[in-house]
């Protein structure tokens, strides 16, 4: 989110435009409706750096504090009989707020010292990998690089975008599934044991902006085919900055969110959104009760690719 949307002009928290599309949702799967969402004044904030929700013992998802980022990234951690699996380390890189201790107290030594790590990213924009140095040069782990080559070498997806890979972590399978479009490196993780399907920037209750329209379209077509053939109980994302009221949103750099929507999407919302793509081969903007899509200026591509290339 943090390249696309740094450039936006948006400055209010409701759209001017009636949402135009309500789509029926489950029960919620994760039994964490709520998370800690900053301060009205962030100087008087106590909260912790990671709020924390263990689905089961092997399965967590931490969300770092919005008044010590905006941007609130949530991190999913998925356990095996032999490998950790972390998904994006966030946007915090200072010693105090250390992702890696943080799990090591959470999972418990035992456990993390016994496994291999593997660190991946659902993208390369940076409020998903400034977490990197804490795992970088640790024993008995593996920081896949956010570059869409080393995506593709790591999980031998020779194929890209089309292939879909899949890797063990010891008892525990995850398919790994290219979604490029709100970037190139973009991917999404399908857990067989939870069913959840981590989406990413792709897909996730807030403004989502598209880099490439037309690799996008075939993203969510690709994931709305894989969801007709795996049963998926919650797509999950990276953000949440939607409020609990149908087609409003969170103006960016909001510290302070107390009328949240919830952080699940379902199979019913990429469903719908694929059928609106199908129809929409030129880029427009496409609006939902729960998240937006917007397409990117030509002046958001350009520096979108320059920070790119410096950062790679």
């Amino acid at each position: 989110m943090l390249i696309a949307l740094t450039y936006s002009t948006l400055s209010t928290a409701k759209t001017e435009r009636e949402p135009n599309t309500h789509i029926a949702v489950p029960e919620p799967v994760i039994a964490k409706t709520q998370w800690l969402h900053g301060s009205p004044n962030c100087a008087n904030n106590l909260d912790p750096a990671f709020d924390i929700y263990k689905h089961d013992s092997q399965s967590y998802i931490l969300r770092q504090n919005k008044c010590l980022t905006f941007e609130a990234p949530f991190i999913y951690v998925l356990i095996g009989s032999n490998q950790i699996f972390v998904l994006d380390t966030g946007a915090l890189d200072s010693p105090e707020h250390s992702l890696r201790t943080q799990l090591e107290g959470l999972i418990g030594l035992e456990q993390t010292t016994s496994k291999e790590w593997i660190i991946a990213h659902s993208h390369g924009h940076k409020d998903h990998y400034k977490g990197d140095a804490y795992f970088d040069n640790k024993p008995n782990t593996t920081l896949v690089p956010t570059t869409e080559t080393a995506v593709k070498a790591y999980f031998k997806l020779e194929a890209w975008p089309k292939s879909v890979a899949e890797i063990d972590l010891g008892n525990r399978k995850l398919s790994i599934i290219p979604t490029p479009g709100h970037h190139n490196q973009g991917i999404t993780i399908y857990d067989h044991q939870t069913q959840w399907l981590l989406t990413g920037d792709t897909l996730y209750p807030g403004y989502i902006y598209v880099k490439d329209w037309k690799d996008y379209r075939a993203s969510i077509n690709r994931l709305a085919n894989f969801s007709k053939q795996h049963p998926i109980s919650a797509l999950l994302g990276a953000h949440i900055e939607m409020m609990d009221q149908a087609g409003t949103y969170y103006p960016i750099g909001t510290s302070y969110q107390p009328e949240e929507a919830r952080l699940e999407l379902s199979t019913a919302h990429l469903l719908e959104l694929n059928e609106r793509l199908k129809t929409a081969a030129k880029a427009q903007e496409i609006q939902f009760d729960n998240f937006i899509i917007k397409p990117m200026s030509g002046f958001q591509k350009a520096l979108s690719r320059l920070v790119g290339w410096i950062v790679q």
